[in-house]
């Protein structure tokens, strides 16, 4: 009777740490997205994303044509789908075509990644200021929230708040709906 007891303890242990493990595949932290944290490398993309799918997305101005436009800089980007094709994370490094380059920022694209306090790309706003401090930007066609615990930012759109595109006056927090949606949502590996 022992033994089985022992064997049961040892089976539950065991499902709780890979429970653990699997949700923190998807957790987000400060300069944490997953697997992925502020050393991370473009080299280990392929290992870290080796059951999903890297659609590569290179800047057309490369380092070594010796040229750089002032004006216009596009980043590349690492764009991962998981195995069904849904996108889940666009990364972009720090400098571009340099697979040793580190992570500037990760957008996420799927609701399975969460916060510890549960907050995702699917969250009200209402969900987001009750689990965090944050700041709010205005720019030309939406709201952003800067979360500084998280090194996080999120985009509402103007549409989503009732209020016309390209209106620069300034949006406080009274002004968002509970409910409004998040459009974009960005870690940041600064």
């Amino acid at each position: 009777m022992k033994i089985y007891k022992a064997i049961f303890v040892l089976v539950v242990t065991f499902l709780i740490g890979i429970s653990c493990s699997k949700n923190s595949n998807f957790l987000i932290e400060k300069n944490r997205v997953g697997k992925l944290n502020k050393t991370t490398k473009v080299f280990e993309l392929s290992n870290i994303f080796a059951k999903d799918s890297i659609v590569e997305k290179l800047s057309k101005n490369k380092a070594n044509q010796g040229t750089k436009s002032k004006y216009f800089r596009e980043d590349d980007q690492y764009l991962i789908y998981d195995k069904k094709g849904k996108h889940l994370l666009t990364i972009i490094p720090i400098q571009q075509h340099d697979s040793l380059s580190k992570l500037k920022s990760v957008e996420i694209f799927s609701n399975r990644f969460k916060t510890k306090k549960g907050v995702s790309l699917y969250s009200p706003f209402k969900d987001i200021i009750a689990s965090y401090p944050i700041s709010i930007t205005n720019t030309l066609t939406s709201a952003h929230i800067d979360i500084d615990d998280l090194n996080a930012t999120m985009a509402i759109d103007k549409k989503e708040i009732g209020i016309n595109e390209f209106n620069r006056e300034k949006i406080n927090i009274n002004q968002i709906p509970s409910l409004a949606k998040i459009k974009h949502f960005t870690v940041w590996f600064n």
